[in-house]
């Protein structure tokens, strides 16, 4: 196999649940390859690396093999790497703290997974490098 859909790879390596999905994220402009947006039927090679928009941060993977058919996910690392920068995963980490932060009003009490990493932020904080007797 030399070159397979890009619609049906991102499918085949568990990026997306469905191939419709897939399809849509190119249609809709989410996935790019060389920074160059794709349609679903752009054919994919070994070595190409392909960019997925899953918003606030774009995912990296670089292609290893190639297969039409869906996997197991213990097979996957077979077909691709993942070369998404560590940047784009502390995005990742500050939005997961912003999310419980500037909750909206009405969306009810935080969880307790939320309360935990609310503390847990607010405990790694250096209160005594702010002045509040100003």
């Amino acid at each position: 196999m030399e070159a397979v859909r890009i619609d049906k790879w991102l499918w085949a390596v568990r990026i997306f649940k469905t191939r419709t999905i897939a399809a849509e994220a190119c249609k809709k402009g989410r996935i790019q390859i060389d920074n160059i947006s794709v349609k679903p039927s752009r054919m994919i090679r070994i070595g190409d690396v392909v960019q997925v928009k899953k918003p606030p941060i774009t995912f990296s993977f670089e292609v290893i093999d190639l297969s039409e058919k869906r996997m197991g996910a213990k097979l996957v690392p077979q077909f691709m790497k993942n070369v998404t920068s560590p940047e784009e995963y502390e995005i990742l980490e500050l939005n997961k703290l912003s999310g419980f932060i500037d909750r909206q009003r009405g969306s009810g009490r935080p969880t307790k997974k939320e309360r935990r990493d609310l503390e847990q932020y607010t405990e790694n904080l250096d209160f005594d490098e702010f002045n509040f007797d100003d």
